[in-house]
């Protein structure tokens, strides 16, 4: 009798520990991923001027009726889990969310403050909707309903601070083993990265396991404009925040 593969869908914001999070799954010998499938949906939902935009376009489907039979067929290699890294600002209201109850989906939560100081060296354009707490939240929401508990959720400062108890209270919670092979990987680009990867991944392609987390960045200290993104991000974070695995 053929086994269903596992379908682990983990969702964040940008300038989120998310890529290495991918590093660590995509050195399992047992998992596939899949990086960032909905990114040309979006953009072509949305209009958004990202870095490399044509060439995103030009490498993904454009419909997310598409992505998602992607993300629900064959499991590339034929392995028994398939990891899905998503951005949460991706999923426009219009897509129909059925497709989640299919994956084990968990939530990967990072400080607003934190968020915003890395996400406006990147862009001069900074939202609340940019940075994706309010579509993170919707999305959790969603599926605490549907299972009638709270996913699990990871927050970033935890996994950089102890990855081994972190990675293995996740893995615990999706229902998989944990492997000691998810702390260390070659450093250098992957054929899944996505095409985007030149503007965004320069950091972890050195890589080769999680950096210790980094000092926090308090509220003061940036500028009015991002505190106030910050003040709006926080109760989304919160809501997240209480949720979160201990390692």
């Amino acid at each position: 009798m053929e086994v269903e593969p596992v379908r682990i869908a983990l969702w964040s914001g940008p300038r989120n520990i998310s890529t290495a999070m991918m590093r660590a799954f995509e050195n399992r010998a047992d998992t596939a991923v899949i990086d960032e499938p909905f990114y040309a949906a979006w953009l072509t939902a949305s209009g958004a001027d990202h870095p490399m935009r044509e060439a995103v376009l030009a490498a993904q489907p454009t419909d997310y009726r598409t992505v998602v039979e992607t993300l629900l067929g064959p499991v590339p290699g034929g392995r028994p889990i398939f990891y899905q890294k998503h951005m949460a600002h991706h999923i426009t209201p219009d897509i129909d969310l059925f497709w989640m109850a299919q994956c084990r989906n968990a939530f990967l939560i990072r400080e607003p403050e934190a968020v915003l100081a890395s996400y406006a060296a990147r862009h001069d354009e900074v939202s609340l909707e940019a940075i994706g707490f309010p579509q993170l939240a919707r999305l959790f929401d969603h599926e605490a309903q549907r299972l009638g508990a709270a996913p699990p959720v990871i927050d970033a400062r935890n996994v950089l601070a102890n990855p081994a108890g972190s990675l293995a209270a996740l893995c615990a919670a999706l229902g998989i083993e944990f492997l000691d092979a998810m702390l260390k990987w070659a450093a250098g680009p992957r054929a899944t990265d996505g095409v985007w990867a030149p503007a965004w991944y320069e950091a972890v392609k050195r890589s080769t396991s999680f950096a210790p987390p980094p000092p926090p960045v308090r509220r003061e200290h940036l500028p009015p404009d991002l505190a106030r993104i910050a003040e709006a991000a926080e109760p989304f974070y919160e809501a997240l925040a209480k949720h979160r695995l201990r390692p």
